[in-house]
């Protein structure tokens, strides 16, 4: 939270800070250029959106999700009001060709609707209960209620005990709940940059360092253990692309780390980010005195979400989007800095989509929360591990496990999120935003509703959890997003009653 500050800062600040870190960018050599590419869109029709995504194996082994036979994961566009239906078939091997983190894989697989506000229960965002084996198909109907906020959210396989293999080999695309522009009306016209960030391990093989040297891999581990980096991030599938704005434009970003296990700090060289929502959840949706928030870098937990408008370096030498170093504790998975695009003027006409008018009215809910943020925890998650794995309340997450905790429907929760280990943990709940309010019992200067949070080593995090929402009831799950901890157990149950 205390990456983001309303104060803008003047352009040769933010280059000291980059001689202090060491982030010196040589511009990408010409041979490399590749512009930006976009996977295919897809709309509802008559409040219907209907396709059918396929799970197979690429050419080099990697799981993939396929659409229309080609190795893609589409973007997904509907309105508030709309339904999703899809028909997921799991045309993986029944030998599985990968080794999973607890075991041989199974190939088994499903859908998460990661932020969206749905039912947990079938056919729409049950992780628990659905679950397909190579050759078997699931359905899914998918209610988008008409009051669900409009923003970014995203879609990724989520079977317990092989998602970390699965995202990591791309099984991600994003999803848009249209009709943000109603809050913000600046945003039509403006051009939309829908930016999917993945991690991608490179291996001990020759081409690891020709990788590492084309993002221009940071040695500093800055905090984590020192093991070497075993992964790069792409940006759409695509390793340091080319984004085209013009000096001085205005472009709508919107980005998702879609990484199994890696931190984002977004930081746009000599710029900063106006930022109009976190995690799918327009700020002024909460707070109408302030519609956005700048900041000039952006720490984003793996499945966080960033959308801001960001404006074009008037300088007319290349400029890059890096991820900062980020100190993910001693323990912790190294997370260097590194290029993840390189910033360049437009040199064919755009054909970028625009973003346009909305006809929806915004919808404001303002809430009181003092007296709850003042009570006692009505619940406490505390995330421990060990040489055997990781665990949430001290148990290792069982499919036929009872739920840990039990919310009521139509209330608000004060949770105090605790992290007694010495890494970072990203706490994820599904179906529900909350508001992020505290840490390590310190009040945030500016508050915001997510549905994923980093919660520091060895600190603590107060949420206040939004259950008010009919429509989440059922059995859900909550875990830490660094999917390769929740596959070894830091997952629990949660029912909404």
């Amino acid at each position: 939270m205390s990456c983001i500050s309303r104060e803008l800062r003047a352009v040769g600040v933010a280059f000291i800070m980059l001689a202090t870190l060491g982030l010196f960018w040589p511009a990408k050599t010409a041979n490399l250029a590749q512009s930006l590419a976009n996977p295919p869109e897809l709309r509802a029709k008559g409040h219907t959106l209907s396709l059918t995504l396929h799970a197979g194996i690429t050419g080099d082994g990697k799981d993939s999700f396929y659409f229309n036979g080609q190795p893609t994961a589409p973007t997904l566009r509907m309105s508030p009001g709309d339904q999703l239906k899809i028909t997921y078939s799991n045309d993986l091997p029944t030998k599985p060709q990968e080794l999973c983190l607890i075991g041989p894989c199974m190939d088994m697989t499903n859908l998460h609707f990661h932020g969206l506000t749905v039912s947990p229960d079938r056919p729409q965002d049950d992780v628990l209960d659905m679950m397909a084996m190579p050759g078997q198909s699931l359905s899914y109907t998918v209610h988008i209620p008409r009051d669900h906020p409009p923003g970014l959210y995203w879609y990724h396989t989520h079977p317990h005990g092989e998602s970390y293999q699965q995202v990591l080999d791309g099984m991600s695309g994003a999803l848009v709940i249209e009709g943000i522009e109603s809050y913000y009306p600046e945003l039509a016209g403006l051009t939309e940059q829908i930016l999917i960030v993945r991690g991608r391990s490179i291996g001990r093989g020759p081409q690891a360092a020709d990788l590492a040297e084309r993002v221009t891999l940071g040695s500093d581990n800055c905090g984590g253990e020192s093991e070497p980096p075993d992964e790069i991030f792409t940006m759409n599938g695509t390793v340091r692309p080319e984004i085209a704005i013009a000096p001085g434009e205005r472009q709508f970003w919107r980005i998702v780390n879609a990484s199994a296990d890696r931190y984002l700090d977004l930081q746009l060289e000599a710029q900063t980010f106006e930022i109009v929502a976190m995690d799918g959840m327009p700020i002024v949706r909460h707070d109408p005195g302030h519609r956005t928030r700048i900041a000039d870098h952006v720490l984003l937990p793996p499945a966080g979400r960033l959308e801001a408008i960001v404006t074009g370096p008037t300088t007319q030498a290349h400029s890059h989007l890096i991820s900062r170093c980020v100190d993910t504790g001693p323990v912790g998975d190294p997370n260097p800095a590194m290029i993840l695009a390189d910033i360049a003027p437009p040199t064919a006409p755009d054909r970028i989509r625009k973003a346009s008018k909305s006809r929806l009215k915004p919808d404001f809910k303002t809430v009181d929360l003092a007296n709850e943020e003042k009570a006692p925890p009505r619940f406490t998650v505390t995330f421990t591990e060990d040489q055997n794995g990781f665990y949430i309340n001290g148990e290792k997450f069982a499919p036929d496990a009872a739920p840990l905790v039990r919310a009521k429907v139509g209330t608000f929760q004060h949770w105090k999120v605790v992290n007694a280990t010495a890494e970072l943990h990203p706490l994820h709940i599904h179906q529900v935003h909350f508001l992020a309010y505290a840490e390590n019992d310190k009040r945030i200067a500016d508050p915001l509703w997510l549905d994923t949070v980093n919660v520091p080593y060895g600190g603590t995090v107060d949420v206040i959890m939004d259950f008010s929402d009919p429509v989440i009831k059922g059995m859900s799950v909550f875990h830490c997003h660094l999917l390769n901890h929740e596959d070894k157990g830091m997952m629990a149950k949660i029912l909404f009653e």
